[in-house]
């Protein structure tokens, strides 16, 4: 090992934000020996993790909220409105942004319910008795911007 990919190495360890200024300008300048490849790969392959739990966690509170707003309508709120608007929002713009993680949605749909259903315990204080044990919305029902589960309001995105 090179002094130069030694103290690259050593970087990634004391000064994170510099390593990564580090890593591009090698890679610019195709200095490919250089490059610090173990834990440059460790962090790629770290980037595509965090996006799949982003996912998974924004699906799952939409799904939370989904739930309190059919199993607890006396206490429905703009609060929770906004909260299923804005987590539609952001799942359409992780899909545009990594259209490949399509396939991982549809994987993980039925999975991530329990992260809602906690949710929903959690914050409407219902037994879980109350719950399905299987979630009661399609994928396409829960993205879509105008279901609201057992709702007389017609719900309009933009309204």
């Amino acid at each position: 090992m090179t002094v130069e990919k030694m103290y690259t190495s050593h970087l990634y360890e004391t000064d994170f934000y510099a390593w990564t200024q580090e890593q591009v300008s090698l890679l610019k300048t195709q200095e490919w020996e250089q490059l610090d490849t173990v834990n440059l790969i460790e962090e790629i392959e770290t980037l595509g993790r965090r996006e799949r739990q982003e996912l998974r966690n924004r699906l799952g509170v939409l799904l939370g909220h989904l739930l309190k707003w059919q199993f607890q309508p006396e206490k429905r709120s703009n609060s929770w409105l906004g909260t299923i608007r804005e987590q539609r929002i952001q799942i359409k713009l992780l899909m545009q942004d990594s259209p490949s993680l399509k396939p991982y949605l549809d994987e993980v749909f039925f999975s991530v319910y329990e992260l809602g259903l906690a949710l929903a315990i959690r914050g409407t204080q219902l037994g879980e008795q109350v719950f399905p044990e299987i979630c009661p919305y399609t994928l396409d029902q829960t993205l879509n911007p105008k279901f609201l589960p057992n709702s007389n309001q017609v719900y309009e995105q933009g309204e």
